[in-house]
């Protein structure tokens, strides 16, 4: 087990917010350490201080070399816009619309930790976000038996993804319509919950899960030229 120093932080891995984001990012560009300090400018083993430090302060010019090399901006890296809604940017002047193929969009089911489940209830159609998992080509969440999202055992259901880049005017989402039922097979669930990728951010006590089989998946991408 790594040594934990006096901030708390395990040497290498990211602590404080601005750390989180930057490894995050890089992780869904793909990138290692090495490759965006050589893309920001900087050295390797400042960047790991700035991941691995929870009071780490960089300035505005290096948060810029950061955002840059990140494909990103200096409001979403710091966290500035967490309470804004996503897409606030303005629309390129080129984009460019393709429908995504069903590997594509099994490829980004895969890699996305939070979607949106579209649900019948007595006052009406709800969105609402969950915590989700891929499991043998189905989307898997866990949810209380108090909860709306546990009703839709037995429903056909609209489950959705998306991730948008404001800074860069594209993004992508996919859709998918199947049936949801409850996974009641103990091993199955003992499975499910050793594999969970994290515990549901609503926090309480959740431990009964839904898996939605998909009937079709379909997704779109808007890139700019």
């Amino acid at each position: 087990m790594a040594a934990r120093g006096p901030s708390g932080a395990v040497a290498g891995h990211p602590a404080g917010n601005l750390g989180r984001r930057i490894a995050l990012r890089r992780e869904e560009l793909g990138l290692s350490r090495e490759e965006t300090a050589d893309r920001a400018g900087m050295a390797p083993s400042y960047l790991q201080y700035l991941e691995s430090q929870p009071t780490a302060a960089p300035g505005m010019s290096s948060l810029l070399s950061l955002a840059g090399a990140l494909e990103t901006t200096v409001l979403e890296l710091t966290g500035g816009d967490v309470d804004l809604p996503p897409g606030l940017g303005q629309a390129g002047r080129h984009p460019q619309f393709t429908e995504l193929t069903p590997e594509e969009c099994h490829d980004l089911l895969s890699t996305h930790g939070v979607g949106r489940l579209a649900i019948d209830t007595a006052s009406g159609p709800e969105i609402l976000p969950v915590n989700y998992g891929v499991d043998a080509g189905a989307i898997v969440f866990r949810t209380a038996p108090e909860h709306a999202t546990s009703r839709v055992a037995g429903a056909r259901v609209a489950f959705e993804v998306d991730r948008i880049d404001p800074a860069f005017s594209q993004g992508w989402s996919v859709l998918v319509r199947g049936t949801a039922d409850t996974v009641t097979d103990p091993e199955e669930i003992r499975r499910l919950d050793e594999q969970a990728y994290s515990a549901p951010w609503a926090g309480g006590e959740r431990d009964l899960w839904i898996r939605i089989d998909p009937d079709t998946i379909t997704g779109r991408r808007i890139t700019v030229t």
